[in-house]
């Protein structure tokens, strides 16, 4: 079975409360070369990642009880032998080595090795809508498969700017979420974020005043539907 469809059906069995154990065993024994010669592009990596840190979310916060912020920081998870966190999934492979705290600005130039390796070539702001944290402002997408990714990817985006965007017409003002100061860099600044609204939303707050809004972080673990 090939590392894409070992991580898409951990991430099934997972959300379908099915045994999930022996694709975690696959996972933690694979060779490197593996990774080097199948997740090839950045398609596949952020398919590939994305069902992983997903998958390793539930597993950490709904099998194994891990709080936060030990559930991001501690090395929990084990690829081809490798130990790594929840953090050097999204800040290091999928969002290519930035410095967590840096608004998406920093690279963190002492990234390892492994880490630039396997990094994406370009940052896709869209990860931030994929990454399923188990909050109620997470897409309820099932898994993501690399053949999909841009449609699924453009889908989770279009979802969560829908139901956590709010458009003040009359005052001007452009109500975000917080994901969009967080890390401000990956979406352009306020401009870019200003823009990814107006294109999504097909209305121009070009010259909206942005004001940010709490992240939602009721979890709802089982929350997906396959798209």
């Amino acid at each position: 079975m090939s590392l894409q469809k070992t991580s898409e059906h951990l991430l099934l069995a997972l959300k379908t409360n099915k045994p999930y154990q022996q694709f975690v065993d696959e996972l933690s024994i694979i060779p490197v070369s593996d990774i080097s010669n199948q997740i090839t592009d950045d398609n596949k990596k952020k398919a590939f990642w994305i069902n992983i840190y997903n998958s390793f979310f539930l597993i950490l916060r709904k099998h194994q009880k891990v709080e936060k912020p030990n559930i991001y920081t501690d090395k929990l998870i084990t690829i081809t032998s490798q130990k790594m966190t929840l953090d050097e999934i999204e800040h290091g492979i999928l969002r290519k080595y930035r410095i967590k705290k840096s608004l998406g600005y920093l690279p963190n130039l002492f990234a390892p090795a492994w880490i630039k390796n396997w990094a994406v070539h370009k940052i896709d702001f869209r990860i931030h809508f994929a990454l399923n944290c188990g909050a109620a402002s997470c897409p309820p997408i099932a898994f993501y498969n690399n053949t999909r990714i841009e449609t699924q990817l453009e889908m989770a985006t279009l979802s969560f700017l829908e139901s956590e965007t709010k458009i003040d017409k009359e005052n001007k003002r452009l109500h975000l979420s917080q994901l969009f100061k967080w890390y401000m860099g990956d979406f352009g600044g306020k401009s870019g974020s200003r823009k990814i609204v107006s294109e999504y939303l097909k209305t121009n707050v070009v010259r909206y005043k942005i004001e940010y809004t709490p992240y939602n972080y009721t979890e709802e673990l089982d929350n997906f539907v396959e798209l």
